[in-house]
Formats: structure tokens, C-alpha cells, sequence
């Protein structure tokens, strides 16, 4: 059975989170942290590279499945000839070790349903050794074991060291496995009760839902995509990933295959601006924190991402045992992005910064000052050409969407100062800097023939990321100049009415063979330069295309092919749910004022 990517839903404890197939197959699942080895790697191999299977015995794809209201437990139902049958997943929130529970329920009839389990440590390399132990099955290899409690009988089987029960269910009957991970030179884990951790799970996302504050349409979807980001959050740091797997295809079959358990600062500002304005107050102060010890020390040493706690080093590796999704190799892990020099994560830091002081999360003694250092070396840098926002792996350019956000670092710093001039700092030179940049930028990244700005000086390519002129105040949304670069995008990035991130097909650019798809969030960024244009129905009919890209759980990959219609990229993308969340409040609420909200 083909395993699209829109077929997974997400089921997460906030340290790490597990994917389900439609099968009722958890596919896709790194243990203890987002960042860590998979111990179920199906997802780029084959089922002998780890899942764990839990359906009606010879059942293919289920009936229906869906949330639970305002919850991430996940219900998977399948109508057989003797009966009905729920599967419900969830990871509870963890006290110390991480816990997937499964839970069958028979909604009517008789139904045999069968677990098939193979645990695979290490990406799917790595065969554990099974055992019985305190009357249950425990897998070890090496610093890795994994706890397997289930009321049905559990066996093994042969050289494939897997398990499997055979059982079935009434009506009415419930029956439960509960699977948890712990370093193994440690005792046994504490036991949990699978039916009370579902009950406090449906309760404490819940109660977290309620806080949710848009009230406009699609409330469904963005409250869904708020969920994303709370899955997607490392609880106890508050970085927030990019997405839950690695090197799922930008193209069936290329090389585009990308790392994405780590946290960009390129997202700061969007995701910040998408937690305030829903009123997640917390998660924004989380988030803006982590920023904060991340980012701290020499300026010159910033980078682009980092670990789950501010890990600096990500080293990339290409893991040549697995095949990769559709045969989309390699698979690595790791990012060898971080080592690119990117001058737009300056904007978008002293942004967020700006964006967490205006909103009240609580000053920061040191962040200022900080700001002010960033600013400094970014005064001397940032005439130089650098990879861009899309971290291409060709040379370095000029690209103007670097410079716009070195602009924008320099006047969130000169409006700070305006808006309280006893915080210190030579205004006059930001001043002078945020000019000198617009004047370049106007000169050399516009061409005056065409009316729009280019990917970068010289060029001729144009690239999404100047959608975001407006959002930033660079220039209004109605200046001819923006007008004309919106055209230009819409014509010649347009791929089946959806935005491509730039001209990949310039191998030159991005140093790539082979193409990428249309990227989601570019087109919600279309979208929100076209309301703020004025042209408010094209932008709302763009936002109600964008919305049906969802799988049947609300979900979002990072791309989508309008030819096979079906979403690529790593999944689910936090970049696309954020732009689904900032779309919702620009289009039918208040923005949240981050970029481009003055």
C-alpha cells in the first residue's frame, strides 16, 4: 500500500511526536526527542526498517478517522464484514520517559484485529534483542530499550525479532498497549493506566484549545494548525521545530531531501506573530526565550538554526541503508545549512525581539543590548552577498529579501529608540544605515523595466520571499513598485495557481539538480500581500484554496504538486501552518504585528 504523505496524522508528548499511517500503521517515530534516531524509520524504507501495525486482521486502509475535538488523540475506525472497530492513539504527556498508547475499542460485530510490532533503533539499522520481563516484552540494543505492556498475549517470531498479538473485540470491549521508551542501563519505567492518560490527555488539550483567540472563519483549521505548532514545541526549551521528520522529498524521487527536526530563526517572527495573535501567550514567551539563549554570545557566530536547546553543531549525514520516501535518496540527517551565512536571520531576531517587547511578554535586561551588538556587525556585513532566505547551495548572491530584512533590523532598532530614548544607543547611525540600505536595494534590486524586484542584484529571477515587502514596511502594499512585483511573481512562479518558492530550474542558483514544487506558505504570503493590496476577494479565494491543500486531519506538508496533487516536503511544516494561522487573522481578524504590522 503507497504511503502518501498526506495519509499521516500526527500524534505528539512535546518532546517528540510519532506519525500514523491510514493503515493504522505508526510509521514514522524518533525516541526520546524530535532530534533523536527513529526507532520506526517505514516512512523512508520499508516495514522491515521498523513500524508498528495495529488494525483489523487483513485490512487495508481505514474507514474514517479523525481528532477528537480541540485534541491531538487520534481515532482510527475501520467497518469490516464482523463488525466496527476504533483504534485511538496518543502520546501523553510525559513525566519522565515518553509512552505511545494504543487503544482498541469494538464499536459493533466481532473483530479480529492483529499488532505487528518491529522496533528498529538507530533509523532502521539496528535489530534489538527481545525478551520477556516482568511479564512483559522489552527490546534492547545498546543504549536504547523499549517497554512493551498490552493485555492481549504478546508473541515473538523468529529472525525478524518482531512481535505480534492476534485478538479480538466485541462491542463495548476495550483492550490497550502501551509502548515506552528509557535508556537502557536504567530499572524498568514506572507503568501508566493507557485509559486514565487518555482521559487527561483529551483534558489538558482542551483546556489548552480554549485559550485559542481567533473567532473568524475556518476556525477549525486554524485552531488545527495552532496544534501543529504546540506539537512541534520541545516542552522544555520552547524551540519549536520546523517539522517532525527528515528528508521526506521536495521532488519524488531527487535529491531535495532535508533534514527539518531542528529550529530556524527564519521562522521567529511568523511564529511569535502567530502565537500572539491566537493568544498563546506562554508558548510565545517560550519560544521568544529560547530565541534569546540561542542566539546569545559573539554575533558574528549567529546561525540560521539550532538544536531543540540551542545545540549548535548539526552535523549531516547521509544514512545509505535506507532508501528513502519513493525511493528519494539519500535520506540525511542533519543540516549542513547552519553553517551558511544568512543576513536576513539578523532582521528577523531584532523583529521578533521588537515584536516580544511590543506585546508585553516581559523586558529582558540583556536583549537590548544584545539587539544593539547584532546591529553592529550587521553595519559591516551586510553589503556582503550571503546564501538567502531558501539556503541555497549554489554561491552566494546579493538577494534582496537579505537586505529587506537587514532593513528591517535597523528600523525596528531606530523606532525602539524613537518610542523610548532611554534605551540607549546611537539612533543617528541606524538611521543613516536603514537609509543607506533602502537607497541600495531601490537602486540595484529593482528593475525598472519589468517593474519588480529580482531574486537578487543582476538578476532576473524573482523569487516569493518579496511577497513579503509589505509585511515588513519596506514600502506600502500600494506603492507601483510592490503592485508590479506581485504580478511579476504571479506570473512567472505560478505553478497550477500555487506559488514556487523561485526558478529552481536554475541549477546555477541553488546548486541543485532536478525541481521542488509549489512551496504552501508562499502562497499564503500571496494571499496577504493581495488583501493588503486591496484586492481582499482574490486574496480570500486564494486563503480558501490554500485551506482544502489540508489532508483529512487538518495537516500541511511543506509542498504540494498541483499535477498529482499530492503534498511533498517534510510533514507536518510548521511554516505552512503558521501561514495558514497569520493568513486567518489578516484576512478576517487583527493581524498580530510582526512583520510589516506597523
Amino acid at each position: 500500500m503507497q504511503r502518501r504523505i498526506e495519509d499521516y496524522a500526527i500524534i505528539g508528548d512535546h518532546q517528540t511526536a510519532a506519525l500514523v499511517s491510514r493503515r493504522g500503521s505508526i510509521d514514522w517515530l524518533c525516541l526520546p526527542r524530535f532530534d533523536s534516531a527513529a526507532c520506526f524509520a517505514a516512512l523512508l524504507g520499508t516495514d522491515e526498517n521498523g513500524h508498528w501495525l495495529l488494525a483489523p486482521k487483513g485490512a487495508a486502509a481505514c474507514t474514517r478517522r479523525g481528532y477528537r475535538p480541540d485534541t491531538l488523540v487520534l481515532d482510527t475506525e475501520w467497518d469490516t464484514a464482523d463488525g466496527s472497530v476504533r483504534v485511538t492513539d496518543l502520546m501523553p504527556q510525559r513525566d519522565v520517559y515518553p509512552d505511545v498508547v494504543r487503544i482498541v475499542e469494538g464499536l459493533s460485530g466481532r473483530v479480529t484485529v492483529r499488532s505487528t510490532l518491529r522496533l528498529r533503533f538507530d533509523y532502521g539499522s539496528v535489530v534489538p534483542w527481545m525478551r520477556r520481563a516482568d511479564g512483559h516484552r522489552v527490546a534492547i540494543a545498546g543504549p536504547d530499550s523499549a517497554w512493551l505492556r498490552s493485555e492481549p498475549e504478546v508473541r515473538s517470531w523468529g529472525k525478524n525479532f518482531g512481535t505480534y498479538a492476534e485478538f479480538t473485540v466485541a462491542e463495548g470491549e476495550r483492550v490497550a498497549f502501551v509502548l515506552t521508551w528509557h535508556p537502557s542501563h536504567e530499572p524498568r519505567p514506572e507503568l501508566i493506566d493507557p485509559f486514565q492518560a487518555l482521559e487527561d490527555s483529551i483534558d489538558d488539550w482542551r483546556a489548552w484549545a480554549s485559550h485559542c483567540g481567533y473567532r473568524g472563519p475556518y476556525h477549525e483549521q486554524v485552531l488545527r494548525s495552532l496544534m501543529v505548532l504546540k506539537a512541534l514545541t520541545y516542552a522544555p526549551t520552547g524551540g519549536i521545530v520546523a517539522a517532525a521528520t527528515t528528508s521526506l522529498p521536495e521532488e519524488l524521487g531527487g535529491v531535495r531531501n532535508w533534514d527539518y527536526r531542528y529550529c530556524w530563526l527564519r521562522d521567529s517572527t511568523l511564529t511569535l506573530d502567530a502565537l500572539l495573535a491566537a493568544g498563546h501567550l506562554e508558548e510565545a514567551k517560550a519560544w521568544r526565550d529560547w530565541l534569546l539563549r540561542a542566539v546569545a554570545g559573539d554575533p558574528a557566530d549567529l546561525q540560521i538554526m539550532y538544536g531543540l536547546s540551542g545545540e549548535r553543531r548539526i552535523p549531516e549525514f547521509e544514512l545509505p541503508w535506507l532508501p528513502g520516501y519513493e525511493n528519494s535518496a539519500p535520506v540525511r540527517t542533519g543540516n549542513q545549512a547552519v553553517e551558511q551565512l544568512q543576513l536576513d536571520v539578523y532582521g528577523e531576531v531584532i523583529d521578533s525581539l521588537t515584536l516580544a517587547a511590543r506585546a508585553g511578554l516581559g523586558s529582558q535586561p540583556h536583549a537590548w543590548r544584545m539587539q544593539n551588538a547584532l546591529l553592529e556587525f550587521l553595519e559591516s556585513t551586510w553589503q556582503q552577498p550571503d546564501a538567502g532566505l531558501w539556503e541555497v547551495r549554489g554561491p552566494r548572491r546579493h538577494f534582496v529579501h537579505s537586505k529587506i530584512m537587514s532593513w528591517v533590523a535597523a528600523d525596528r532598532a531606530v523606532r525602539a529608540m524613537e518610542a523610548d530614548p532611554g534605551l540607549g544607543g546611537d539612533v543617528d547611525r541606524w538611521r543613516r544605515m536603514r537609509d543607506a540600505i533602502k537607497r541600495e536595494v531601490c537602486e540595484r534590486g529593482y528593475d525598472p523595466d519589468r517593474n519588480t524586484f529580482t531574486q537578487s542584484y543582476g538578476s532576473a529571477d524573482l523569487d516569493a520571499a518579496l511577497l513579503l515587502i509589505p509585511r515588513t514596511g519596506f514600502l506600502p502594499p500600494t506603492d507601483s513598485r510592490v503592485v508590479g512585483t506581485v504580478d511579476a511573481v504571479c506570473r512567472e512562479l505560478s505553478h497550477g495557481g500555487l506559488l514556487r518558492r523561485y526558478t529552481s530550474e536554475a541549477s546555477e542558483v541553488d546548486g541543485l539538480p532536478g525541481t521542488e514544487n509549489a512551496f504552501i506558505v508562499c502562497s499564503f504570503w500571496l494571499a496577504d500581500a493581495l488583501f493588503l493590496m486591496g484586492r481582499k476577494q482574490q486574496a480570500r479565494d486564494l486563503f480558501d484554496r490554500l485551506v482544502g491543500l489540508c489532508n483529512d486531519v487538518g495537516l500541511l506538508a511543506e509542498e504540494y504538486d498541483p499535477d498529482t496533487e499530492r503534498q511533498l516536503g517534510n510533514f507536518p511544516q510548521a511554516f505552512s501552518h503558521i501561514g495558514l494561522v497569520h493568513t486567518a487573522f489578516v484576512l478576517y481578524g487583527e493581524t498580530g504585528g510582526g512583520l510589516g504590522g506597523e
